[in-house]
């Protein structure tokens, strides 16, 4: 093997390398709430669209002053559309549904929402509150069949979600129910290098 072929495998085998690292070093995101803060992995190594779909609303600030507008207590709570106002946010152009990247809604997991459409998801996020295996993938079929793809887990907060899950919700223009009476703000979302150290129990 002369000296360009080596080099040139050497070069290639440091490119993987970097793919992979960077791959298995998947992102932490602070989402910063009007009812606390929400610390999230999310799965660039399995859902990379997703993610960097979710990163550029985040970076752009597209997040920020808009509101949980759905929340069921016995399902999951839903932002990422909406002003305080509930007005609705112009977004990007849909992306691809990567619900068949074998992750489940499991309770605490954050997945993309979307209209009946199974490719149309946008800005639109949820968080479960319980595992809903209704929402998995099972097949390329129709919308229900195609799910709803998950993209990364809380792992640090769930008592915040929890507390905005148990919010009381009415009806306000346009939505007929599920808004949350008083409105639950998500201030900002950033990466984050790593998580805050929790103060222990008090005694």
């Amino acid at each position: 093997m002369n000296k360009f072929k080596i080099a040139r495998v050497f070069t290639v085998l440091v490119f993987s390398f970097f793919i992979h690292t960077a791959l298995a070093e998947n992102p932490l995101v602070k989402m910063q709430t009007s009812k606390g803060d929400i610390y999230l992995e999310l799965y660039a190594d399995k859902s990379p669209v997703s993610v960097a779909n979710f990163l550029s609303y985040a970076n752009e600030g597209f997040y920020d002053g808009t509101i949980f507008h759905r929340v069921i207590s016995t399902f999951m709570i839903q932002g990422g559309g909406f002003t305080e106002a509930l007005e609705r946010k112009p977004t990007k152009a849909p992306i691809k549904n990567e619900a068949n990247n074998g992750l489940k809604n499991l309770k605490g997991t954050i997945a993309m929402a979307r209209l009946p459409d199974p490719q149309s998801a946008t800005s639109q996020f949820f968080i479960n509150v319980q595992d809903n295996a209704a929402l998995n993938f099972t097949g390329e079929q129709n919308t229900n069949t195609w799910g709803y793809a998950v993209f990364g887990q809380v792992v640090q907060g769930m008592d915040v979600v929890n507390e905005i899950r148990f919010t009381p919700t009415a009806g306000k223009m346009p939505f007929r129910k599920d808004v949350p009476i008083e409105n639950i703000v998500i201030k900002s979302v950033t990466v984050v290098e790593q998580l805050p150290v929790e103060k222990p129990a008090a005694l």
